[in-house]
């Protein structure tokens, strides 16, 4: 999902991501108790999880969960804070193809990765998640609500933030893999001050 240079960095910041897991877990159980009627599936593949925390949520919901990081010491840390719960935690980057089989899951679901992404990759990342995915493909990630300090830190950290919180609607619905559109629909709804689920429907 991210380039050799910023997977480099994640790996460095893992110990400080991991102290933001109880936190970031909280959050993430009051959004998903908001949107519970999109998580009646069964299996869950979230990309880019991280130190775990949204797949310790998920898990908590009787969801069986994979998680997939390319940062090896963030799943060093998502194993630790998770050890005791049954999710599958695997190195791997969505932007490659990933090993898995078509419509493997039921759901996938990507959390502030996609505005960190330059939009080629997203466009990959996208293709990736809806291949594997057969009823939802859930990007949670920014809205155009911005905030001086959001803003100042996705300045520095260099992605594509500022792009993809004016086009990330209209993105999604112009995807196209393939010579196919990645999604056959694609709804936004708002669940934070700063926060969208884009709920986007896979190309069967």
């Amino acid at each position: 999902m991210r380039n050799k240079d910023s997977t480099g960095l994640f790996n460095f910041i893992a110990p400080l991501y991991g102290l933001f897991f109880t936190y970031q877990k909280r959050r993430y159980a009051k959004t998903l108790d908001a949107m519970q009627h999109y998580l009646k599936d069964e299996t869950i593949l979230d990309v880019g999880c991280g130190t775990g925390a949204l797949c310790s949520a998920l898990s908590d919901r009787g969801l069986a969960v994979t998680g997939i990081d390319p940062a090896s010491k963030m799943l060093f840390i998502a194993k630790r804070k998770n050890k005791d719960k049954p999710i599958t935690f695997v190195q791997a980057d969505a932007t490659m193809p990933l090993a898995f089989a078509d419509k493997q899951f039921d759901l996938a679901i990507a959390s502030y990765v996609a505005h960190g992404m330059q939009k080629e990759m997203r466009t990959m990342l996208y293709k990736q998640m809806s291949r594997v995915a057969k009823h939802y493909v859930i990007i949670h990630d920014y809205n155009a609500n911005r905030s001086p300090l959001t803003s100042l830190i996705e300045y520095l950290e260099g992605g594509d933030y500022f792009h993809f919180i004016k086009h990330a609607h209209q993105e999604m619905q112009e995807c196209v893999s393939d010579l196919q559109h990645c999604f056959s629909k694609v709804e936004v709804v708002q669940v934070g001050k700063r926060a969208n689920w884009y709920i986007c429907t896979p190309k069967i």
